[in-house]
C-alpha cells in the first residue's frame, strides 16, 4: 500500500504555486483583466491555488499565438509531428506518477485509477496518433482518360477544444493528440472545476511543442468558453460535457458554419438476463462487476451504467449478490492506492448528487445500499465524498430518467 503526499506538502515532489497563469505562445501569461479564481481540491475541500480567470481578450491572445504557429506546424512533415507526439508520450511516461497525483488532487478520483488508467491511456493516445499520421494516405480517382481527382488531407488550421471535469487530462489528450497529429494549432479551455492538472502537464511537456501550437486559457463558460466556441477565427470546435451546453456549442458552430464534435451525457442502462446466472461462474462474476461499474470514477463518466434492468426470474438472486459486490468498494483517501472510489469532482457536483438521492427517496424509491454523504475524518473531513448508492424503483422515476 502506498499513500502519496498531497501536492505542495513538504513530502511531495509536486510543486504547487500560489497562482497559475494562462499558457499562451509557449509561455505563462497573466490574464488581461488581472482576475483569478480559487481552485479547490475535492480531496479535502480546501483552496490550494489560484487560476487565471480568462475572458474574450485572453481567448483572442491565444488565437493570435495559435494563428502565428499554425502555418509552420501544418507544413511540418507527418514524421516530424509524429516524433513530437512520441516524445510527449515518453516524457509523460517518465513523470507518470507525478502527473497522476496531480490529476487526483485536482479531480478527486482515486489515484489507482489515474496511475493505472487515465495517464497510461493518455500516453498511449499520443503514441496511437503518432502512428496514425505516419500511415495516413490520400487517394486518386480516374474520372476519364484525361481527368484525375486527387484526395489528400490538410490541417484545418486553428481549432478550439473545451474539456470536461471528469477526466481532465485524458479528455484533453483525446482532443489534442489527433488535432496535433493532423497539423492543427489548438486553443484549449479546461473545465473551471479542474483547471490545474493540465497546467502541471504542460509544465512537463510544453517545451516539446513549438510555441503557440497549444494554448490553454482557463475560465468560466460564459466568460471564456463562449468567446472561444463562437469565435470566427477557429476552424472547428470540439466539446465534451453536458447536453444543454452542447446545444449551445452547436448553435455557435452553426453561426460560423464550422464543424463541431460533441460528446455529451446519457443515462446508460445495463440489462441483465437470467442467462448470466445459469452458473455461478466467471461470467456471472463479470456481470456482478458490470453492475458495480456505476461507481467507477465516482459515477462521473458518460458510459456510467446508472440503470440496471434485471430479469425478474433472477432478481432475488442477482441483486443481493450485486449489493455485496457494491459494499466491497473501498472508500477513503484518494491518494491511497488501495482506495477504489474517491471524491466527487466539485462541491456543486456533490450537492447535485445528494439532491437526486433526496428526489429518489421522495419518489418512493427504496434505498438498497448507501444513500448519503460519506463523512471522513482528519484532513479529509471537508472532502466531497458520497456513498455508492443503489435504489430500487421503476423507469418512470426521475432518478431513472435524468
Amino acid at each position: 500500500m502506498t499513500v502519496y503526499s498531497p501536492p505542495g506538502s513538504a513530502d511531495s515532489p509536486i510543486e504547487v504555486k500560489s497562482r497559475y497563469e494562462h499558457y499562451i505562445g509557449g509561455g505563462w501569461v497573466a490574464p488581461v483583466k488581472g482576475n483569478y479564481f480559487e481552485n479547490v481540491s475535492p480531496v479535502n475541500g480546501q483552496v490550494f491555488t489560484e487560476i487565471a480567470r480568462g475572458t474574450a481578450e485572453d481567448i483572442e491572445a491565444a488565437l493570435d499565438a495559435a494563428h502565428a504557429a499554425a502555418p509552420a506546424w501544418g507544413k511540418a512533415s507527418p514524421a516530424e509531428r509524429a516524433n513530437v507526439l512520441n516524445k510527449i508520450a515518453d516524457r509523460m511516461e517518465e513523470h507518470l506518477t507525478a502527473i497522476a497525483i496531480a490529476e487526483t488532487w485536482d479531480n478527486g478520483k482515486a489515484v489507482r485509477e489515474t496511475i493505472n488508467a487515465d495517464i497510461p491511456l493518455a500516453i498511449d493516445h499520443f503514441r496511437y496518433f503518432a502512428g496514425c499520421i505516419r500511415a495516413q494516405e490520400g487517394g486518386i480517382s480516374e474520372i476519364d482518360a484525361e481527368t484525375y481527382a486527387y484526395h489528400f488531407h490538410e490541417p484545418l488550421g486553428v481549432v478550439g477544444q473545451i474539456i470536461p471535469w471528469n477526466f481532465p487530462i485524458l479528455m484533453a489528450v483525446w482532443k489534442l493528440a489527433p488535432a496535433l497529429a493532423a497539423g492543427n494549432a489548438v486553443v484549449l479551455k479546461p473545465a473551471e472545476q479542474t483547471p490545474w492538472s493540465i497546467l502541471k502537464l504542460f509544465e512537463i511537456i510544453g517545451d516539446l511543442l513549438p510555441a503557440g501550437v497549444v494554448n490553454i486559457v482557463n475560465g468560466f463558460g460564459v466568460e471564456a468558453g463562449k468567446p472561444l466556441a463562437s469565435n470566427p477565427r477557429i476552424a472547428k470546435i470540439a466539446f465534451t460535457g453536458e447536453t444543454t451546453t452542447g446545444r449551445l456549442i452547436m448553435q455557435y458552430a452553426s453561426e460560423n458554419i464550422i464543424p463541431v464534435t460533441l460528446e455529451l451525457g446519457g443515462k446508460s442502462p445495463n440489462v441483465f438476463f437470467d442467462s448470466v446466472a445459469a452458473e455461478r461462474d466467471a461470467f456471472y462474476d463479470k456481470a456482478l462487476e458490470g453492475f458495480t461499474m456505476f461507481a467507477f470514477n465516482q459515477g462521473e463518466v458518460c458510459t456510467c451504467p446508472s440503470r440496471a434492468l434485471v430479469q425478474r426470474s433472477m432478481y432475488d438472486q442477482f441483486v443481493p449478490d450485486a449489493l455485496e459486490r457494491v459494499n466491497a468498494i473501498k472508500q477513503g483517501n484518494p491518494l491511497d492506492d488501495t482506495t477504489m472510489m474517491g471524491a466527487q469532482a466539485s462541491n456543486d457536483q456533490c450537492e447535485k448528487i445528494l439532491s437526486y438521492i433526496d428526489i429518489g427517496k421522495a419518489e418512493g424509491a427504496k434505498v438498497l445500499t448507501g444513500g448519503g454523504k460519506l463523512e471522513l475524518e482528519g484532513d479529509l473531513a471537508g472532502g466531497y465524498y458520497i456513498q455508492p448508492t443503489v435504489f430500487e424503483g421503476n423507469n418512470s422515476m426521475r432518478i431513472f430518467q435524468e
